[in-house]
């Protein structure tokens, strides 16, 4: 029996809460999971794992014998990559998950730089704007737009999602131009909900200490950024488009400017990793990438609370 390839098992198993999760995982056959776990368990002589037909926990030992496991693995980890940090780049599959309309509008615009630096790093770019359990799907690591509440992360901050109120011309044409927010309550608007919760979501906006916040009437809700996008193109409503998507539409005026005097709560956002898991030489430089990517971009910075007008369209 490999001891380090047994440890490395019996740590997905418990990350992921499962054998079968955690051959996927690890793309092993589930049967050689099983058995590399019940030759540890031989080996050590003490049970790690009570299992039953519908789920696992770890028992004390298997609990104690984890948090060990971690530290070694860490270690021979670092050990590897400093060895091999001279001769050559991080390497091997990288997972990353990240909402479809920033996929789309900034990372995968700029992968082939990011590919160029890092040519031995194989991305699978999972793109939605779901919720994910990083551990139970063996994510690295994602991207993450709003207020973090699982503290079981780790979050590194590479940026701000700025919002603004528009809508389409023919929408506009044919309904009329909203002055005050309040003006919303006797116009159609596209609603966003949560995919988690199913929630939608309110509205807000915010001008010289007046804070107005409250829901919108709407024949359409969606919980994805390009159906929105779509949603609007369609004259279905008014919206609030993140900035950086909304740019290129304002550019060539498929989408106007509405309530330019007032803002929205911007949004922090985050790259994310579990914290239980080492942080190895391809989710690192990932991460310092992403940093640096959203240092260079104008719309992804906080703002003022008055930015009427100012949002920024790249010409060239």
């Amino acid at each position: 029996m490999n001891k380090l390839q047994a440890m490395e098992v019996f740590v997905e198993v418990v990350d992921a809460g499962g054998f079968t999760r955690a051959a996927e995982h690890l793309q092993l056959p589930k049967a050689t999971v099983t058995t590399l776990i019940q030759s540890l368990e031989k080996v050590l002589a003490v049970k790690l794992l009570h299992r039953t037909t519908r789920q696992i926990s770890v028992t004390a030992d298997g609990a104690a014998y984890y948090e060990r496991c971690l530290r070694i693995l860490s270690d021979v980890r670092e050990a590897e990559e400093s060895l091999s940090r001279n001769r050559a780049s991080p390497s091997g599959r990288l997972r990353v998950d990240v909402s479809t309309g920033m996929a789309s509008g900034i990372l995968i615009p700029a992968l082939p730089d990011f590919f160029a630096r890092f040519p031995d790093i194989q991305l699978d770019l999972g793109c939605s704007d779901r919720p994910v359990d990083l551990i139970e799907e063996g994510v690295d690591c994602a991207v993450r737009g709003g207020n973090l509440v699982d503290s079981s992360l780790i979050a590194r901050r590479i940026g701000m999602i700025n919002f603004a109120t528009c809508a389409s011309r023919g929408y506009l044409e044919k309904f009329g131009r909203p002055t005050h927010p309040r003006d919303l309550e006797r116009h159609q608007c596209i609603n966003y909900f949560s995919a988690k919760t199913g929630k939608v979501m309110d509205w807000d906006f915010n001008r010289n200490g007046e804070r107005i916040e409250l829901p919108m009437p709407g024949k359409i809700a969606v919980n994805d950024a390009n159906a929105y996008v779509s949603a609007g193109l369609a004259g279905l409503g008014v919206l609030q488009m993140s900035e950086f998507q909304l740019a290129p539409y304002l550019a060539d005026g498929q989408f106007e400017l509405v309530l330019e005097d007032w803002s929205t709560d911007p949004l922090p956002i985050h790259v994310v990793y579990p914290q239980n898991r080492h942080l190895s030489a391809k989710v690192r430089v990932f991460v310092e990438w992403m940093a640096e990517l959203f240092s260079k971009l104008p719309a992804m910075q906080f703002k003022a609370a008055s930015r009427a007008g100012r949002i920024s369209i790249e010409t060239d």
